[in-house]
């Protein structure tokens, strides 16, 4: 019997290399590298950036923002001091947008309306998100009595009608009697707008962080003893975010809208505070003479609450993986 060793060596031919007519073709250098993976939010800049409807609200949103932190780049007008021999006369070259019943530019008080309507949405929103963001990951993530009490709460704030409770919060502390200065209004405003808007982020936030609590990576920081803080902040907080971010640009928009009421209604934003909803309600009683009065601060709130609705649809299609 042979040496299987002998054998297989003896048997076995011996390979040559490859000649290089053999080889296979490298690849050209001019040759695309392959496209790395993009994660959620790089998915949905990808989407955002070729939907028409991202670009058109964007740009109008950008150019409010602008106009409410510089407005003198719009006008050079006076938009709370007037003279009454221009009281009410209509748009023109040297008033574009008109005057008012107490001779002030029309167009002056418009684009300086945008500051106040902007800044009371924005901080509206950003108080909303961080109180009900933080008691809606709360009541997530530890449950127990601490969900039970504070979603009794929330249902209490529920069955309380918005406007009744606007109306009774700024009546009381921003009554008509109250001589209140116009950083003491805004806040009352905006803190009115928090406490009744909150319930629902808590919700949204709650319901996320349900979810997301029992995934795999959750489990495993969990068992590798990560602190409470961590895995909230590192695991929890950027998993929970995309709802959130699509409910925040729609509530911006809503909270513009809400302001306005309110100012209109006579408990909202007073002088000598600027704004759309102050602008409209002075106007309205001369709506059919001097429309001009009206229509202007209205176009521009509109406008400005479509373009964050529209790009809160815009956000809503990019992140949702059912709508693409």
């Amino acid at each position: 019997m042979s040496d299987p060793s002998t054998a297989s060596l003896l048997g076995t031919p011996h390979l040559e290399p490859p000649s290089e007519t053999e080889m296979p073709d490298a690849a050209p250098p001019d040759a695309q590298p392959q496209e790395k993976p993009r994660g959620l939010l790089g998915d949905a800049w990808h989407d955002l950036r070729r939907n028409p409807l991202f670009w058109i609200s964007a740009t109008l949103i950008v150019l409010f923002v602008v106009m409410a932190a510089w407005p003198s780049l719009f006008t050079s007008g006076d938009p709370v001091n007037g003279a009454l021999s221009r009281s009410r006369l209509g748009p023109s070259g040297e008033g574009w947008f008109g005057y008012d019943l107490q001779g002030r530019d029309v167009y002056a008080r418009t684009i300086y309306g945008a500051r106040a309507s902007i800044v009371v949405a924005l901080l509206s929103t950003i108080g909303t998100l961080l109180f009900g963001g933080a008691l809606g990951i709360i009541t997530g993530y530890r449950g127990g009595w601490a969900d039970s009490l504070l979603s009794r709460v929330a249902d209490v704030f529920f069955g309380l009608p918005f406007m009744l409770g606007a109306l009774v919060i700024l009546t009381t502390f921003n009554g008509a009697d109250r001589d209140n200065s116009e950083f003491k209004i805004i806040s009352m405003v905006i803190i009115t707008l928090v406490v009744l808007s909150w319930p629902v982020v808590m919700r949204l936030m709650r319901s996320s962080v349900l979810a997301t609590k029992e995934a795999d990576y959750v489990l495993a920081a969990r068992a590798l003893g990560a602190s409470t803080s961590r895995i909230i902040l590192k695991h929890l907080l950027p998993n929970c975010l995309a709802p959130l971010l699509i409910y925040a640009t729609i509530m911006v928009g809503s909270f513009i809208g809400a302001e306005a009421t309110l100012s209109f209604l006579g408990i909202g934003l007073k002088q000598p505070v600027v704004s759309w909803g102050i602008s409209i309600s002075e106007g309205e009683r001369y709506v059919r003479v001097s429309p001009h009065m009206v229509f202007f601060p209205c176009a521009f709130l509109v406008t400005a609450v479509v373009s964050f609705v529209m790009l809160g649809e815009a956000i809503r299609e990019a992140l949702d993986p059912k709508l693409r």
